[in-house]
């Protein structure tokens, strides 16, 4: 095999497992260790230049970066992540004098269309390079789905006004209750740029009998919660059914509870485990005594004299057919009818642009949807770009940042012009932890410690109140032993080959069998031989040659726990651990205690 180029930022990056799922890449131990430190205030402006949301998504983001953990290879859990970036957020103290200031203006304008995650992230960047940025709203506060759809109880509203105010700070102007309903007009204005970041508004209906007479009492479920958000909705029916598996369907179910739902039902047509609801999500619901049934396709609402009375559903069960495809077909039993007062239908969402003329020059897919570079976020006219869930149908909040941060990118390389396919290095360092013969910088002590549960408010006391938060966050010392899990994924072993005697110090002290002396060979024969046979191929090897005997040395970096053994064992220092910080390029001139806070002797940054 070839030697690995370790100077490649890819390959170390993808070490990072958890940052690695990041769509936004945040820094996931690096700031860990921050909060471990107590240095609350530093972990957030990190979170804060990455993904622009901390305190938000530290009560919703999805978690990719959860199943990539690597403590959930060795234990049965992985480190609560996204609960400790809440923490950061609750417990940083006033850092609005660590913000950037606003830029001296460039003379460019750029209009972003909706004030969601993605409109906002992109404005944030933007405005932070000296860009004129108007945000257009059509509600009379800014913040999206994030204000409109996620619940108070998971949400608390100044969380959300707190993280909006740090971007309308940087100079952008806000045109709130201004519903832009022509892109022909808004580009007659003479916007150099756009940004459509308006979401995914519009919630899938059930055409199915009764639909029409029940009408009354059948809601389509993102503007049932945008209802309860802004205050317009105070009560439910006592019986409620809930239509669909997604995390939508969850803040329904579990709102509902709270108006005045004493029996609240969640119906699914696929099994529990197919449903898109975060697993997280789930248990919250069933938590608050809320049953969820699968298998049941509706096939009527049930009515008297235009009254809702209840459903009717299809019992239904998974089978493959010979080509290996899941489909679900009926059961033969009864079918099952369930009585009811209301129902909220939450069966998925669907993007519109009815405000988008098609002779405007932006093409669309067969599916209604535009046609969106994944790379650049440019559409079809090159200075009109899409982002979060009017890019690609609905996600999530982390990847609409995600899709601003390019599409800022994109905006400025074509203002500057640039090429928008240009795409700037991520800014790479690796740093020595060595602080003595045997001693490192960060704490690489290994245990088994379970995950730490997050303390919840007392249960009739949050099903009292809807506007009062479920989840209470760790306290400082639960953070600290949470935070402690973190098994440093970040600092890396670097191999010297060149002081390597071939002693295999390394290679017994190992406690994953992670590191092996052998002949070469094709990466199949390699992977296989082994001390432990490889069986990740989606993670690549660490391979040097050089060594005296013609050997070569591999580590399968899927398994290693970055425990510095290695390093500590060996006689001629030929392994190092090395702090492994990637900061993924973006527009704008941050100040140096958010990106490159001062180094001392290789340890944290601390606050400039």
């Amino acid at each position: 095999m070839q030697t690995t180029d370790v100077s490649n930022p890819a390959f170390f990056h993808k070490v990072v497992d958890c940052q690695w799922a990041c769509p936004a890449h945040t820094p996931v131990p690096h700031y860990i260790r921050l909060i471990a430190s107590g240095r609350n205030a530093d972990a957030y402006m990190v979170n804060w230049h990455s993904n622009v949301f901390p305190g938000i998504l530290g009560r919703t983001c999805d978690r990719p970066c959860e199943p990539a953990c690597r403590r959930g290879r060795v234990e049965e859990e992985p480190v609560a992540i996204c609960r400790l970036k809440r923490v950061a957020a609750d417990n940083k103290g006033d850092v609005t004098h660590r913000m950037p200031r606003p830029a001296p203006r460039n003379g460019r304008r750029v209009a972003c269309i909706g004030a969601g995650p993605a409109s906002l992230a992109c404005a944030r960047d933007l405005a932070a390079a000296g860009y004129s940025v108007t945000v257009f709203e059509g509600e009379k506060k800014l913040g999206g789905f994030i204000r409109s759809q996620i619940p108070r109880f998971r949400l608390p509203e100044s969380v959300i006004d707190e993280e909006v105010g740090y971007i309308t700070a940087l100079g952008v102007e806000t045109r709130t209750g201004h519903y832009i309903s022509s892109l022909k007009s808004l580009l007659a204005e003479g916007y150099d740029a756009i940004f459509v970041g308006s979401g995914a508004p519009r919630g899938r209906d059930l055409e199915i009998p009764g639909r029409q007479e029940s009408a009354a009492n059948i809601h389509l479920g993102i503007d049932w919660l945008a209802s309860v958000s802004f205050g317009h909705t105070t009560s439910i029916g006592r019986r409620v059914i809930v239509l669909g598996g997604g995390n939508t369907a969850m803040d329904c179910c579990r709102s509902a509870r709270r108006l005045g739902g004493e029996s609240v039902t969640v119906v699914v047509r696929s099994g529990f485990e197919e449903m898109k609801a975060s697993p997280w999500e789930k248990e919250d619901a069933m938590g608050e005594d809320i049953p969820i049934l699968n298998y049941l396709v509706p096939l009527a609402f049930l009515h008297e004299g235009g009254t809702l009375t209840g459903m009717r559903f299809q019992k239904v069960r998974a089978e493959r057919d010979a080509k290996g495809r899941r489909q679900l077909v009926p059961t033969g039993e009864p079918d099952v009818e369930m009585p009811c007062d209301d129902v909220l239908v939450a069966v998925g969402q669907e993007n519109a642009f009815p405000w988008i003329e098609r002779d405007t020059g932006i093409e669309f897919d067969r599916w209604g949807m535009p046609v969106v570079d994944e790379t650049t976020m440019q559409s079809t006219i090159p200075n009109v770009f899409f982002g979060g869930d009017a890019a690609f149908g609905p996600k999530n909040i982390i990847w609409a940042v995600a899709h601003a941060h390019q599409a800022a990118i994109s905006i400025d390389l074509l203002l500057s012009g640039g090429d928008v396919r240009d795409r700037p290095p991520p800014n790479v360092t690796l740093v020595s932890q060595k602080m003595g013969i045997h001693e490192w910088s960060y704490d690489n002590a290994i245990a088994i410690d379970l995950r730490y549960k997050v303390p919840h408010r007392e249960k009739s006391l949050a099903l009292a109140d809807i506007g009062a938060e479920v989840e209470l966050g760790f306290d400082l010392g639960l953070a600290l032993k949470e935070a402690q899990r973190c098994l440093n994924c970040d600092i890396q072993t670097v191999f010297a080959p060149k002081l390597c005697i071939e002693c295999d110090a390394c290679v017994d002290i190992c406690p994953v069998d992670c590191i092996t002396f052998t002949a070469d060979a094709e990466e199949r024969v390699l992977r296989q031989g082994l001390n432990a046979p490889s069986l990740n191929m989606t993670q690549d090897l660490q391979v040097h040659g050089g060594l005296k005997t013609g050997r070569v040395m591999v580590k399968d970096e899927d398994v290693c726990l970055h425990c510095g053994m290695c390093a500590e064992r060996c006689p001629t220092g030929a392994w190092d651990m090395q702090r492994f910080l990637l900061d993924m390029a973006q527009v704008g001139t941050m100040p140096p205690s958010i990106t490159h806070p001062t180094m001392k002797s290789g340890a944290e940054p601390v606050a400039a």
